[in-house]
């Protein structure tokens, strides 16, 4: 049997970084290689964007579908002109409000981005990350570096070097060990190839936000119901994404309703020989009686639940629970990007605390 080899990690901080080693990376990713790296959001798996033969190395080390698109991370604003046809007014003034930062947006393409990366499509989705240890990398790298989650396809992402290793550290070449990130959720997406800009992926940067900016700015309905006819034009629209191996279930309504109808299923559950997982606020957590409860993060600072969300879901894999009922968390800024993460995870499964009170 031939022995597969383990990703080399280093690790790193961006107030010190390690120059020789990104230097290293970059030439990996030159000659069309994978290497992890750190970002804000998640670690990314990054790919040759304009190679395709290492955009299909990042398909087959994912085991991610072909006709999920890429994300091109660049480091330099200028970049962006050789790999899109247009860039419109709007996206502009995004750009200088949010870049670099954790919006990715969607233009047309130029002929340099082979559909390999773009899953297939006429458009290209573009981000310019904050990390400095991704911006070094990128530049190294030749300026574009396709970069999905780090994660097998449809795992709770990676906010940590462990995850990718736990995940991809026998099918890539190179981590890049940059320490847990800081906001735990993938970026915006905003699709600027239709007339009204359309909030593809909630992120960090709210709906709210983004009309603070541009005016008139809608939601695909896509995000509220997963067709499989309709064909992603980012990624994770039409797949089951972030999920942890046990069945998920979210519990909606008033605080107090909730733990109480947590409480009952959760007993129910035991009663029938299923270990379960609960997921709670800081908050509610002490409230349980029964299973496995960790605390996400705290409702009164919800960069918490962003944080820590993936996390805790990898933990109840650890756990092998066989069933995970979660609170909803419906919080100000990042509810909706928090929510969209943990409908996913549980296949939109949720169900009103009321119903199970009776």
């Amino acid at each position: 049997m031939a022995v597969k080899n383990k990703a080399q990690r280093i690790v790193m901080t961006e107030t010190d970084m390690n120059p020789e080693a990104l230097k290293k990376a970059g030439n990996v990713l030159r000659n069309g290689g994978l290497v992890a790296f750190p970002t804000e959001t998640v670690y990314g798996l990054g790919g040759n964007a304009l190679d395709p033969e290492a955009s299909k190395k990042i398909y087959a080390a994912k085991g991610r579908p072909s006709d999920n698109p890429l994300i091109v991370h660049i480091a330099d604003i200028s970049k962006l002109s050789v790999i899109v046809r247009e860039v419109p007014e709007k996206a502009k003034v995004l750009a200088e409000r949010f870049w670099p930062g954790p919006l990715t947006m969607i233009f047309p393409k130029s002929v340099i981005v082979p559909k390999e990366t773009t899953g297939g499509l006429d458009s290209v989705a573009v981000r310019y990350p904050s990390d400095r240890i991704a911006q070094v990398l990128i530049k190294e790298a030749g300026g574009y570096v396709a970069a999905p989650s780090a994660n097998t396809s449809g795992r709770p992402s990676p906010t940590t070097a462990d995850h990718v290793e736990e995940d991809l550290g026998e099918t890539i070449d190179m981590i890049i060990d940059g320490g847990p990130v800081g906001i735990g959720l993938e970026s915006t997406i905003v699709d600027f190839t239709e007339e009204i800009p359309v909030v593809l992926r909630p992120g960090y940067i709210s709906l709210e936000m983004l009309k603070e900016v541009l005016g008139e700015v809608r939601m695909d309905p896509g995000l509220l119901i997963t067709d499989a006819k309709i064909r992603p034009k980012a990624p994770g629209m039409k797949y089951r994404h972030y999920a942890p191996k046990a069945e998920m279930i979210i519990v909606e309504g008033n605080q107090m309703e909730v733990v109480q109808a947590m409480n009952r299923l959760s007993e129910e559950y035991r009663k029938s020989g299923r270990l379960v997982g609960i997921i709670a606020a800081e908050e509610t957590k002490m409230s349980y009686h029964s299973g496995i409860v960790k605390c996400i993060g705290s409702r009164r600072n919800e960069e918490t639940i962003a944080q820590h969300l993936y996390e805790v879901l990898r933990e109840f894999d650890k756990c092998e629970a066989d069933i995970i009922l979660s609170e909803a968390f419906y919080t100000p800024q990042m509810g909706q990007a928090i929510m969209n993460r943990l409908l996913k995870a549980a296949g939109h499964k949720i169900i009103k605390a009321q119903e199970v009170l009776g």
